[in-house]
C-alpha cells in the first residue's frame, strides 16, 4: 500500500480513534485527524518491526487494527502531554 493509502486510512483510523476516545482534545478536530494520520503510520511501522506482522492490502483487518491502534496510542500521548499543559 502506498502513501496515499496510509494518508486515506490514517484519516479514517482518527475519525474511528476519536470515536473510541471521547472528550475534548486539544487542537480540535484537524490535530486529531493529523494524528490518525501518524498513528496509522506508527501501526504500520509497529506492525512490521515488532511484531513481524506483513501488512496487507486497504481492505485487510490486520491494517484497520494496527492503524486503528497507532492511532489510539498517539491520541492518548497527545492528551498526556499537550492536555495537562491546559489545565488549571
Amino acid at each position: 500500500m502506498g502513501v496515499l493509502g496510509w494518508i486515506v486510512l490514517g484519516l479514517l483510523a482518527g475519525g474511528i480513534a476519536k470515536l473510541l476516545m471521547p472528550g475534548r482534545d486539544p487542537g480540535g478536530c484537524l490535530i486529531t485527524v493529523l494524528l490518525g494520520i501518524g498513528g496509522a503510520l506508527l501501526g504500520g511501522w509497529i506492525g512490521r518491526t515488532l511484531f513481524e506482522v506483513d501488512l496487507g492490502t486497504f481492505f485487510d483487518l490486520r491494517t484497520w487494527g494496527l492503524a486503528i491502534l497507532g492511532a489510539l496510542v498517539i491520541l492518548l500521548l497527545y492528551r498526556l502531554v499537550i492536555g495537562s499543559g491546559r489545565r488549571s
